[in-house]
């Protein structure tokens, strides 16, 4: 059972795609559609704010070179990729855990909220950052993978049109379906046009923009499933609980777990077929997604039980 994303478990239903789809180029029309519903779905000012991608992860390098290699600050702990694809792009790369340290940098980089640790950075210090960062030629890059579960008042999709400011948006974690392969970066009208044709015309095959549209479309469906998810990360909370395993933090598709015993947690579930997700520089953490069936929940359960039964047991070994 795998545990170790944060990918919402209780995906977008799916639907049988029109021929047209395999069979034909993806349409200009479709992408100014999803486009256009991706604005709206956002909170950006228009779809010439919107360049869609297959993935975001393809957009990481590319939104890296938007600005003059120099000196590239992300604020961690946090992805790995975004240091990776700043260094391909030519860039001497730091992680530093100071927000306030990013106005040195030329590119700046984080994720809100924050993958692990759900840590959320207020929207007036990121606008104080990004007019900081504007005024000498640099760039803010906000990833908001998690902003779809995450305190739409923090986020910069309405913000973009400024300049000196792209929002990364991932369509896979929330709808449930990463094998879509779609993310949008949000941004001013030149840098969305200067990413558009970097992608080219076809860079969103035909079944992404079929399932974008009509799920972004469906803000009934959001709306429940942000309810569902805030539910089932309760109720997480409340078995981890339980079994004295301590939420330090996350969001409703992942919980942050920070303790002495995370090591011995994260090999006790493995040996129960449970995967949950292990930092190696850092192994008091662990990150726990959500399980997506009764059967998957109380799987869980069934291992944290015996996690906590073998711990109790082993004073009683050791005196034998």
């Amino acid at each position: 059972m795998d545990l170790s994303t944060g990918i919402n478990p209780h995906s977008y239903p799916l639907f049988d795609l029109p021929a047209t789809a395999l069979s034909r180029l993806p349409e200009a029309g479709q992408l100014l559609e999803l486009a256009e519903i991706a604005a709206s779905t956002y909170g950006a000012p228009s779809a010439a704010h919107v360049a869609a991608a297959p993935g975001t992860q393809i957009l990481l390098p590319r939104v890296a070179a938007l600005v003059r290699p120099g000196k590239a600050l992300v604020l961690g702990p946090t992805y790995a990729e975004h240091a990776r694809a700043a260094a391909i792009a030519g860039y001497a790369v730091a992680e530093v855990g100071d927000f306030e340290a990013l106005a040195e940098a030329d590119l700046a980089v984080l994720v809100n909220p924050n993958n692990p640790d759900g840590r959320v950075i207020e929207k007036a210090h990121l606008l104080d950052l990004a007019a900081r960062l504007r005024a000498k030629g640099g760039l803010l890059v906000v990833d908001e993978a998690f902003m779809d579960v995450g305190p739409v008042e923090h986020s910069l999709a309405g913000d973009v049109g400024a300049g000196g400011v792209v929002v990364l948006r991932s369509f896979g974690k929330f709808f449930g379906l990463a094998g879509v392969r779609l993310g949008f970066a949000l941004a001013d009208r030149l840098t969305a046009e200067r990413l558009d044709a970097q992608l080219g015309p076809w860079a969103v095959a035909g079944p992404a923009l079929e399932y974008g549209i009509r799920a972004l479309s469906d803000t009934a469906w959001q709306a429940d499933m942000r309810e569902r998810l805030a539910q089932d990360a309760l109720r997480l909370d409340a078995l981890l609980g339980r079994y004295d395993v301590p939420v330090a933090g996350g969001t409703s598709l992942f919980r942050y777990l920070s303790f002495a015993e995370a090591s011995i947690l994260f090999s006790a579930l493995g040996e129960s077929g449970v995967l949950v997700r292990h930092f190696g520089d850092r192994p008091q953490v662990l990150r726990i997604g959500l399980p997506g069936s009764e059967a998957e929940w109380q799987r869980l359960e069934g291992a944290l039980a015996g996690w906590v039964a073998r711990r109790e047991d082993a004073p009683k070994e050791i005196g034998q």
